[in-house]
């Protein structure tokens, strides 16, 4: 990424869907944030309930005091999720809401249990816990015992796991939507796990940190199926609202309760993070929650959605040489580009060792091409996700407007009509000697 001069430019201020660089350059942001800004940069009202708590004076966290903002925030979970998913605890991070997830799921057995089941395609964080249950990369780190590994979407791929580990699984983590490589579950697999792990008792967990709050066009990703409830959902990113640094994971009451709830274990959790209930930050996630209710974001997200839909895959269809498949929902699209330059092979080969080695090299290659392009000449700011088939991602934040994308499909469009040779000709000419 450092190639593309991301790291040599500066911003002097960044508004709704727009980054404005010091040298008056205006840049369309569509990557959201990875996640993080479904309220665009600097959401007004985000900024006013910040300064109105900084100039309040209030009290930020003090554990043996009664914190209102604490509260209201876990009441607010409770009342825009279905069913008993009303047992919040609030960490910093998504690994963190991750990693409190699967301790809540051990606990819920007493350690009886020594298994968690994750999908192969899975990415769930880079703790010593959460980097051992994401399947993306080599993890040279030491990680909880006891992980196995199914095959995303295959409900017969994680019965044939439950069988073989014979009543010792805890819990089983999924991602419905996979943002890292924009695949996502099934109703029907999604329905089927549910049914399996009440059958076995095996606690279920949804990780929808990065899907949530709207980004897919329903409130979280799971919620468009009715009836469908997970015992424990994981959230962060955008539940900060752009500002905060906080996650969540929620949980289904009778679950937490055997858990926790006694004098012996009712601190083993809190104990995690000192910055757990933090006042300024719990009352940004509050206003973060309301206006992505009150401005329905999810309906924001479709709108999206009927603009970047139809318009990629025309490109798809006028573009078949450089794009080979294109998939999402909502506002979150990834853009398969097809790596079959014959010049790549001579690529492959110079590059260096490191890079060489990597069996996506020549994918990432080409879709770095196409991103500076649209960044250098058109302004558009995208990225491309480090798992997976390295797809380019338009993720624009769900204030952006349909000018905005229509725009971005416009310069989308004159980037592939260079053609995918001279762009990434181009690319390797001006920063082969600076990136190797």
């Amino acid at each position: 990424m450092t190639s593309f001069g991301f790291g040599r430019e500066l911003v002097d201020y960044a508004e709704g869907a727009y980054l404005h660089m010091q040298d008056g350059r205006r840049i369309l942001d569509l990557t959201g944030g990875v996640g993080v800004l479904n309220h665009g940069h600097n959401h007004p009202r985000i900024l006013a309930v910040r300064k109105d708590f900084q100039e309040s004076l209030r009290m930020e966290v003090h554990k043996t005091y009664f914190s209102p903002y604490l509260a209201a925030l876990s009441q607010n979970l409770a009342a825009v999720l279905p069913g008993d998913l009303n047992k919040s605890f609030l960490p910093n991070s998504g690994a963190e809401a991750v990693e409190g997830a699967v301790k809540l799921a051990y606990k819920y057995h007493g350690g009886k249990r020594k298994t968690v089941l994750r999908a192969d395609i899975s990415f769930h964080g880079k703790l010593l816990g959460s980097g051992g249950l994401t399947g993306q990369s080599s993890f040279p780190f030491p990680t909880i015992p006891g992980i196995d590994v199914f095959t995303y979407g295959d409900l017969d791929s994680v019965r044939a796991l439950v069988d073989r580990h014979r009543g010792d699984v805890y819990a089983i983590l999924i991602e419905p939507f996979s943002a890292s490589t924009m695949q996502w579950c099934g109703e029907e697999f999604l329905r089927g796990l549910r049914e399996l792990c009440s059958k076995e008792d095996i606690v279920l967990i949804f990780d929808e940190i990065y899907t949530g709050w709207g980004k897919t066009g329903s409130l979280f990703y799971f919620m468009r199926y009715d009836g469908l409830l997970p015992d424990v959902l994981t959230t962060s990113k955008s539940f900060g609202g752009g500002k905060s640094s906080i996650s969540a994971f929620v949980a289904r009451e009778p679950v937490f309760r055997k858990a926790y709830e006694n004098l012996n274990d009712a601190l083993l959790q809190s104990t995690s993070t000192t910055y757990y209930g933090f006042g300024e930050e719990t009352a940004t996630a509050i206003e973060a929650i309301n206006i992505a209710v009150e401005e329905d974001f999810p309906a924001r997200a479709r709108e999206l959605e009927s603009v970047l839909g139809p318009g990629l895959n025309r490109l798809r269809r006028n573009h078949p040489d450089i794009i080979a498949d294109v998939r999402g929902a909502g506002a979150l699209w990834g853009v398969f580009i097809n790596n079959n330059i014959k010049a790549l092979d001579l690529v492959g080969k110079l590059a260096p060792v490191g890079m060489a080695k990597d069996p996506q090299f020549t994918t990432k290659l080409v879709t770095c091409a196409v991103i500076d392009a649209l960044y250098r000449e058109h302004n558009v700011f995208t990225y491309y996700t480090l798992n997976g088939r390295n797809p380019l991602v338009v993720g624009p934040p769900l204030v952006a407007t349909r000018q905005d994308l229509e725009y971005f499909l416009d310069c989308f469009d004159a980037t592939l009509s260079t053609g995918l040779s001279r762009l990434l000709v181009r690319f390797l000419k001006e920063r082969v000697s600076g990136l190797w």
